[in-house]
């Protein structure tokens, strides 16, 4: 199924607005404001899916309604990595989530049926930190969330069987807290809001993690994510979310 969102994606990105997904990312000791530093994380999200998902106007929709352990029993593969890049007050950012689940059941009435869905999405960030007191910053971004949604509805009873896909780009505006609790702990807030009718009609996504410094390189992380997307064009429906408990593991360099 074609879709022009690339276009708008070119778009998006010579305005410069590129927006973050790395909320897992602690921030690091200070450094030199001439210096760059870094740091990639790679974390595991265990997301209950939930909503209605339609390839067509003329298939059948199938709904989700996964608890985390169901989502365990119908995932076939994720992967999820965040990265950040930081010189100065200017905060550069990138997160990519990967996850394929499928899935049987019955659409009315009652007819077996069976489907999967794959989704890809890529959030890459710019934007501006600032110190709100000596242990808090907020870091004010906005730009784009990628997506690719792939999907495959298959009625076998009535010969129906559609694989569409769906790529577009969402102008994201967010905003990102951190504040150190102690020398080892600190607390991270995050919140985004966009599409607007550009690529999907509407997206959210929060999360708040609490991270321990292991040590100067190396950072433990937990806490809880979702992500909201309703997209509807060209005939093809998806409304649905993803929520559910997270840890992960950050490298700074």
């Amino acid at each position: 199924m074609p879709f022009d969102s690339l276009a708008r994606a070119r778009s998006i990105v010579a305005a410069g607005l590129i927006c973050v997904g790395t909320f897992l990312a602690p921030n690091g000791a200070k450094a030199d404001p001439s210096d760059w530093s870094g740091q990639v994380t790679v974390y595991g999200w265990g997301a209950g899916v939930s909503g209605d998902f339609r390839p067509l106007p003329i298939a059948p929709r199938l709904s989700f309604d996964n608890s985390f352990s169901d989502v365990l029993e119908d995932l076939d593969a994720a992967f999820f990595m965040t990265a950040l890049a930081r010189r100065g007050d200017l905060v550069l950012f990138g997160d990519l989530t990967y996850s394929s689940s499928s899935r049987s059941g019955r659409v009315p009435p009652g007819i077996a049926a069976s489907g999967e869905l794959t989704m890809r999405s890529a959030t890459l960030a710019a934007g501006k930190r600032f110190h709100a007191e000596r242990q808090t910053t907020l870091d004010l971004l906005g730009g784009a969330r990628f997506w690719s949604i792939n999907g495959l509805v298959s009625v076998p009873l009535a010969g129906v069987s559609v694989a569409p896909e769906a790529n577009f780009a969402d102008p994201i505006i967010a905003l990102r807290a951190n504040t150190r609790l102690s020398p080892r702990w600190s607390l991270l807030a995050y919140v985004d809001a966009g599409g607007f009718g550009t690529g999907s009609d509407f997206t959210w996504q929060t999360a708040v993690t609490a991270n321990y410094k292991v040590s100067d390189r190396f950072y433990l992380s937990a806490g809880w994510r979702h992500l909201y997307v309703d997209y509807n064009k060209n005939g093809a429906d998806f409304d649905g979310s993803m929520t559910g408990p997270l840890i992960g593991a950050t490298i700074r360099f």
